[in-house]
């Protein structure tokens, strides 16, 4: 028995030696051959294992990075210099379960998909919803938040219940942030010339103070964060929408796609992410 492995080893050595010197004589026609065998004989576990790899290796080695509009409270807001809120104490979890460091990155809510496409992050989180219209660009994990859009108007509004924006010859503007599904919506619902696209909430509640538009239709906790710093503004109790949140990644990537699906699931299971949006939603 001896005999044979030792016999066994020398042949595994000589093709060794032969496959290394054909990989240098060949380098430039031959590198992404397996050496001494093809294709068929790569076996489930070393794909399994570039997989797990893909997932590791994002965009920058070690890191998961995320895209998101900070100025959506309590989803993600800025406390001092810092990105704190819903999604990013739930990306912080997500990155923690595939070994990894989280980098927040802020930017404009309508530049997230195409960071997500183009590849300078890794996902979208953003208490952003899944449509039809964005399933053509991106994926989106399984859900790990809902939502309700929101419809503020001031006291005393002529706008009592969300009935009288679709009633005929209504002609009341309404304001979105731009990118949103409340944008998407209300182009649809009430045509362009009567929805105004700010850059953040903030801008689009303002407007609303300044008189600008008649109501701003956006998610119901910003929407509540919105109201107690704003005198005077009140939200009505008839819904716009309602909707599920999900982390947005690259159409080919579906290594991470799937870890995230399961990491989602995992602190789900585990009550992780309730006690993560209970502290936060009262």
């Amino acid at each position: 028995m001896k005999k044979i492995l030792a016999l066994m080893l020398a042949m595994m050595m000589l093709v060794c030696c032969f496959a290394s010197c054909a990989k240098d004589d060949n380098a430039d026609n031959n590198n992404n051959a397996p050496v001494g065998g093809n294709a068929e004989e790569t076996t489930d576990a070393s794909t399994t294992e570039a997989e797990d790899e893909d997932v590791l290796t994002t965009v920058v080695e070690g890191k998961l990075t995320m895209a998101t509009n900070a100025y959506f409270p309590p989803y993600e807001f800025y406390e001092g210099d810092k990105i704190v809120g819903i999604d990013a104490e739930i990306a912080e979890k997500i990155a923690e379960k595939l070994g990894l460091e989280l980098e927040i990155k802020d930017m404009a809510f309508d530049s997230i998909i195409t960071a997500v496409t183009e590849g300078s992050v890794d996902m979208g989180l953003a208490g952003m919803t899944v449509t039809d219209e964005r399933l053509e660009s991106v994926d989106f994990s399984i859900s790990y938040a809902s939502g309700v859009q929101a419809i503020i108007v001031k006291e005393g509004s002529a706008i009592t219940t969300v009935d009288d924006l679709y009633a005929e010859g209504a002609s009341y503007k309404v304001g979105v942030q731009l990118g949103t599904t409340g944008d998407i919506y209300c182009v649809d619902d009430f045509g362009a010339d009567r929805v105004t696209q700010y850059t953040t909430g903030n801008e689009a509640v303002s407007a609303l103070i300044g008189g600008a538009v008649d109501c701003v239709i956006i998610d119901n906790e910003p929407a509540k964060a919105f109201v107690a710093a704003n005198e005077g503004l009140v939200i009505l109790e008839t819904s716009y929408a309602d909707e599920d949140y999900a982390a947005c990644i690259a159409k080919e990537n579906d290594a991470l796609l799937k870890a995230i699906d399961e990491a989602i699931y995992e602190l789900t299971a585990d009550g992780t992410i309730e006690a993560i949006i209970a502290k936060y939603i009262k």
